[in-house]
């Protein structure tokens, strides 16, 4: 499986449902032991299939993202959101869901190739660099 961007992100997008800007809507990460039950079809947050919050630090619904805003380069918009880590936590995970903390609406689904796993410690989620080439969510002329 590969990274989705859902199709309802894509109209809601158009729709203004999202905010990306510094101060506009809060979104949210969570982890998930299987990726199995996303596609495009995919329109919410969901608990099925989400790393298990027993024993961890980890709580349902995963981490608020910091958003650190919109910006555009090279006729290519993006958006970027700093790293998250999961403090002391125990988890195996082989993927995440950000979406809209209000309305729980899905933005994107990341398909971590594979289980990733954190003992008794930290489970960094890095976003790539912040620029037209790389940035996790980008628009631009195709």
């Amino acid at each position: 499986m590969a990274n989705i961007v859902p199709d309802s992100f894509k109209t809601d997008l158009l729709g203004g449902v999202f905010d990306f800007d510094s101060g506009g809507s809060t979104f949210k990460l969570a982890l998930y032991t299987s990726l199995a039950s996303f596609s495009t079809s995919t329109t919410a947050y969901t608990v099925t299939n989400e790393v298990s919050s027993s024993g961890t630090n980890y709580v349902a619904g995963g981490n608020t993202l910091t958003n650190n805003g919109v910006a555009i380069s090279s006729n290519i918009a993006y958006v970027d959101f700093a790293d998250l880590t999961f403090s002391s936590v125990t988890l195996t995970a082989v993927g995440a869901l950000i979406y809209k903390d209000t309305t729980n609406e899905a933005v994107l689904v990341l398909d971590f190739g594979g289980s990733k796993t954190a003992t008794n410690g930290d489970f960094v989620i890095q976003f790539p660099t912040a620029d037209s080439s790389n940035a996790i969510i980008r628009l631009g002329d195709a």
